[in-house]
């Protein structure tokens, strides 16, 4: 049986042949995708227009022109990371709202930059936003395992969010929510948490002034071994990405019926289902460790690879569709579909559509060649208070 130091020594093998690997593979991908570094780690990304709003690591958020690749505009206000973000449209004014590792929700005026509000929100770290506009309906989700919902009717008022109700029945932190609304009072609600439990809930509005919102459980889906990490409803089908090696596509209305599920070598971080968004195409991109890949999904029941992308030196945690408008030479805008990728190696990367629906060979990746020596071993690797840091960020307890 080994003993402690020969498991220390073990592990220091294994770290220092990953970070080599990493390494050598940031130097093979570093012009992929129009690279845009980030000064931290982008841990939630928001597409609109031609810009990329960005919640980082670093307690602030930015607004990034994903032309140019330059930095428009950053949020300073949170005291911890920034986990996730929405954009809210009120009238002719457009609000940012953020959320953080300090357990408040931050509302900011898009124009100014002006802080408009901040709410303590929850009891630990709140890890997801979504918004209903049509309803003014802001829905949260954290580790203290609440759903909470927030009124948004006067959210440029620079009050605080006013408290619309609440769902205490998951019994581990939430990981995403999604929904949609299905009228003026309405809507049906999807919540997951870190055990991989997915609670399918009827939302009605309480009538009379200041009413609250009423939930009730309509299903609850325990596919997954273990946790979600994203969840999208569209097109009639819910599309999971789980840490059990997983995405998995439902239909909801579909009583006892098994998901289709595609197998990963390993977690499935994040997932881009084109059939629920404008474009309704049959294709679900994956990020799976630091790759990227793309199914064709027009058989439901039976998915086909069609290409796998080497796209990021590190794990691929976030997949945006971005519809690219650029002016010819002929004065014309050409819209074209592209795909965004963030990953935990600080970079944003931009990926023409059609290009990953084009078949390629699967990646070849080279064996690292590790040299044992104290400059080789400190070359690549992360602080101490670093690796604790993402450690702690991506684990859902």
């Amino acid at each position: 049986m080994a003993n402690s130091e020969t498991h220390e020594f073990l592990v220091s093998e294994a770290e220092l042949i990953l970070g080599e690997a990493r390494r050598q593979k940031s130097e093979r991908t570093k012009d992929l995708g129009e690279p845009i570094q980030l000064p931290g780690k982008a841990l939630a990304v928001h597409i609109h227009g031609g810009y990329a709003w960005v919640a980082e690591n670093t307690t602030v958020a930015r607004k990034i022109d994903l032309q140019t690749g330059n930095t428009l505009q950053i949020y300073k206000g949170h005291t911890g990371p920034v986990t996730c973000l929405a954009l809210y449209d009120y009238d002719d004014e457009s609000i940012l709202i953020t959320a953080s590792w300090d357990k408040t929700i931050k509302l900011w005026n898009t124009d100014t930059k002006a802080l408009i509000s901040s709410t303590e929100a929850h009891s630990d770290f709140v890890k997801c936003l979504f918004v209903i506009p049509s309803l003014r309906l802001l829905i949260s989700g954290s580790s203290d395992k609440i759903v909470r919902f927030w009124d948004l009717s006067n959210a440029h008022t620079g009050q605080a969010l006013t408290s619309m109700g609440s769902i205490s029945a998951h019994t581990r932190p939430i990981s995403c929510i999604d929904g949609v609304s299905s009228s003026e009072s309405s809507a049906v609600l999807y919540t997951a948490d870190s055990m991989g439990i997915i609670k399918v809930w009827d939302l009605m509005k309480e009538s009379g002034e200041g009413a609250r919102w009423k939930s009730v459980l309509k299903a609850e889906l325990n596919h997954h071994r273990t946790g979600i990490n994203e969840l999208r409803f569209g097109g009639g089908q819910l599309w999971t990405a789980s840490a059990d090696d997983t995405a998995q596509i439902l239909d909801p209305s579909a009583a006892n019926k098994l998901p289709v599920s595609i197998t990963h070598p390993t977690a499935v971080r994040c997932i881009l289902p084109l059939a629920a968004t404008d474009l309704a195409e049959p294709y679900l991109i994956t990020g799976s460790g630091d790759m990227i890949r793309v199914y064709d999904v027009s058989t439901l029941e039976e998915p086909e690879l069609i290409n796998e992308v080497d796209a990021h030196w590190h794990d691929v945690t976030g997949l945006q569709l971005w519809v690219r408008q650029t002016v010819g030479g002929d004065g014309k805008t050409r819209v074209e579909p592209w795909v965004i990728s963030n990953s935990l190696d600080g970079t944003i990367r931009k990926w023409r559509l059609a290009d990953l629906l084009t078949h390629s060979p699967p990646p070849q990746r080279p064996q690292p060649v590790v040299e044992k020596t104290a400059q080789t071993k400190a070359g690549f690797e992360m602080t101490d208070e670093e690796e604790r840091e993402l450690a702690e960020l991506m684990d859902e307890d």
